[in-house]
C-alpha cells in the first residue's frame, strides 16, 4: 500500500447462504487499487477467512461490459489462490448492492468468469459460470498418501465414483465416501495433507456422498490454505460438476444440489447447472453481507 493511499474498506459477505450464519464468508475489497500482492495476503491473513477477493475495474472494461468488469485477485489467509468460487460470489453481491443486479465480468488468474445476479423475493442470488474445465487421472500412490492423510481405507470410498484430480479455474481431487457417516467423521493429517496437496497443486480436496440422483453433501479440507476445511467450496463445486458429467454419472442436462458446511455449523447450499453442449459449469447461490 502506497504511503498517502486510505486504507481500503474491507467488506465481509457470506456466500451461498441468504443467513449471515450460514455458508462461507468472504473478504471483499472492492477497490484494491493501491494494494500490492503483500498487502492483499496481509489483509486476508488478518481476517482469517478461507479466501479473501480484491478488485480492480479494468479502465477499458470487456465488451459489452463496460463499467461492470473486474480484475480479480483471490488470497487465502497464506497464499494467493487463482480462482475462489465462494469470494467471486461475495464480490458479485456485493456489486450488485451498490451498481444494481445484471451482469459482471471478472478477470482471473485462471481466465475470465461471467458472473450473472439477480433478486428474488429479497434474495441476492450470483450465478458464476466457470472456465473450461478438465479432469486428470491421480497415481496409485498419491492416491495412497491422500488415504493415509486423511486416515480413511480404500474400502470407504464409493466404487461407482472413482477418484480423479478435477478442475474448473482451480485443481480439486475428487475422493466420494461410501456413506455419509464417513463424511461426517472428518479428522485428517494436516501437514501430511498440506504436503500433497503442494505436491501435486491442489486447492482442496473434495470429499463427497451421494444422497440422490441430483444430491450430493460435500466436504472440503484445506490445509494448503491456512484453513482445516472451506465451509462452502464454489470452485470445487463447478470442479465436481464437470467430474460427474465426463463419467457419465449424470445426465448432460443436470441441475445438481451440494449441501456443505453442514458438519461444521454454517448450512450452505450450491446449485450446479451442467448444460449439453456447453463444457463450462455454472455454479449459484445466495448471499449477504455480514454484521
Amino acid at each position: 500500500m502506497t504511503t498517502n493511499a486510505p486504507r481500503p474498506e474491507v467488506l465481509r459477505y457470506t456466500a451461498f447462504s441468504a443467513e449471515p450464519e450460514g455458508g462461507n464468508p468472504a473478504g471483499v475489497v472492492l477497490d484494491a487499487t493501491h494494494l500490492d500482492a503483500g498487502d492483499m495476503l496481509a489483509i486476508a491473513a488478518d481476517l482469517g477467512y478461507s479466501e479473501s477477493a480484491f478488485l480492480t475495474a479494468l479502465p477499458d472494461g470487456l465488451e459489452g461490459h463496460e463499467g461492470r468488469a473486474y480484475g480479480v485477485r483471490y488470497f487465502s489467509p497464506k497464499a494467493e489462490v487463482p480462482f475462489c468460487g465462494h469470494a467471486t460470489v461475495a464480490s458479485a453481491i456485493a456489486l450488485a448492492e451498490r451498481i444494481g443486479p445484471g451482469e459482471l465480468v471478472f478477470s482471473t488468474q485462471a481466465g475470465i468468469v461471467p458472473v450473472s445476479v439477480v433478486q428474488e423475493r429479497g434474495t441476492v442470488r450470483a450465478t458464476l459460470t466457470s472456465v473450461e474445465p478438465h479432469l486428470d487421472r491421480i497415481e496409485a500412490a498419491d492416491l495412497d498418501e491422500a488415504l493415509a492423510a486423511l486416515g480413511w481405507p480404500d474400502t470407504d470410498l464409493d466404487p461407482a465414483f472413482p477418484p480423479r484430480i478435477a478442475f474448473a479455474g482451480a485443481r480439486h481431487l475428487v475422493l466420494a465416501a461410501a456413506t455419509r457417516a464417513r463424511l461426517a467423521d472428518l479428522a485428517y493429517d494436516f501437514a501430511r495433507l498440506e504436503a500433497l496437496m503442494h505436491r501435486l497443486d491442489l486447492t482442496t480436496v473434495q470429499l463427497v456422498w451421494r444422497e440422490s440422483a441430483d444430491v450430493f453433501h460435500v466436504r472440503d479440507p484445506f490445509p494448503v490454505g491456512g484453513v482445516v476445511e472451506d465451509p462452502a467450496t464454489g470452485a470445487a463445486a463447478a470442479a465436481f460438476g464437470a467430474y460427474v458429467r465426463e463419467l457419465g454419472l449424470v445426465p448432460e442436462d443436470a441441475v445438481l444440489t451440494l449441501h456443505q458446511g453442514e458438519d461444521l455449523g454454517r448450512p450452505g447450499e450450491l446449485t450446479v447447472t451442467l448444460r449439453a453442449g456447453d463444457p463450462r459449469v455454472r455454479v449459484s447461490g445466495a448471499g449477504t453481507r455480514i454484521g
